[in-house]
């Protein structure tokens, strides 16, 4: 895929700021409002240049609306959204120039070959892109998508349907692209080509926002995280310093053959109350911890048997069902 071309952006859309790299996401106090309820409540993402923004959270959390909202398919009640430089809804053919969408469902024409999806997605937009054909024959190389450019979209396996899903979403070179669930239903191993894929976006230079269920998806690509919980900001940063501001320091698995873990559990309760809220999996008990809490624990606990471990995204998602009970 070819580096994209800067030397002919306005002074507005090139957005410098320190560490060098442009934002090309800018969402402030997104606010909408769905069926009565408030499912996005001041919500702010910035992505910049070369960057991958995991969008993480649990189902109702707000994370497809605020995508929604941030590539135009939505309007916001409340709140602005810029890419690269374009307001949305000031300027929006500048702005949807500038973005590309992988949506979680399959969009491709069926009437067409792999090789006219893309060229009727080339088409579409306006300036038209330069040296489209060169384009297109370039994707299908770096897409592993040669040998079908001739087939029916139909006739692909799962993984080269999101690959060519993919492909449609950057064949205008955009500078700011959103992955809605991109490998959901993928074997391991096409779901590892998506992630080279992506990990190529970042490469040259754009911004990628990305949801996913799959939490060893979101810390192998994700350079920072975002986390929504009930249409609010909840946590943000590294994985972990969002492991910490979620989960804790450490985990404890109190296992449900241990005859002192129900006493283990009765002692969390009533010397941490709601500050430590254990998750039952399968029959075990996972107990989040700070340094202290824990140390309080193998204090009062000196003989029970127990592992320690550092906390997981698998865990953030534990405790956020937790705090919605």
């Amino acid at each position: 895929m070819s580096p994209i071309p800067t030397e002919t952006e306005t002074p507005v859309a090139r957005q410098a700021r320190p560490g060098g790299r442009d934002v090309l996401l800018d969402a402030t106090g997104l606010v909408k409002h769905l069926g009565g309820k408030r499912v996005v409540d001041g919500i702010g993402l910035t992505c910049r240049s070369g960057e991958v923004l995991g969008l993480l959270g649990p189902n109702g959390a707000g994370k497809t609306t605020t995508l929604r909202i941030c590539y135009g398919y939505l309007r916001p009640d409340e709140g602005s959204v810029a890419i690269a430089g374009h307001d949305l809804q000031g300027d929006p053919d500048s702005a949807r120039r500038c973005l590309g969408v992988c949506t979680q469902d399959d969009t491709f024409d069926a009437d067409f070959t792999v090789k006219q999806n893309l060229v009727q997605t080339g088409r579409y937009y306006r300036p038209r892109p330069e040296r489209l054909a060169q384009r297109i024959e370039a994707l299908l190389d770096q897409f592993g998508l040669r040998e079908y450019a001739d087939s029916s979209p139909e006739t692909l396996s799962g993984g080269y349907k999101r690959r060519l899903m993919i492909a449609r979403a950057v064949v205008h070179e955009p500078k700011a692209v959103f992955l809605d669930e991109p490998t959901t239903g993928l074997d391991p191993q096409a779901r590892v080509a998506v992630w080279e894929l992506v990990s190529s976006l970042r490469e040259q230079g754009m911004a990628v926002v990305l949801t996913t269920h799959y939490m060893d998806e979101a810390a192998r690509l994700s350079d920072r995280l975002q986390v929504l919980q009930n249409g609010k900001v909840r946590a943000q940063g590294k994985a972990d310093q969002v492991l910490g501001d979620v989960v804790g320091e450490h985990v404890v698995i109190l296992h449900a053959t241990e005859p002192k873990t129900a006493e283990a559990l009765a002692w969390i309760e009533t010397n941490f109350g709601e500050g430590v809220r254990p998750s039952q999996v399968l029959s075990d008990w996972h107990v989040p911890f700070d340094a202290q809490q824990l140390s309080a624990f193998v204090a009062a606990f000196a003989d029970l048997r127990y592992e320690v471990r550092p906390p997981t995204l698998d865990d953030l998602f534990l405790a956020l069902s937790e705090e919605r009970v």
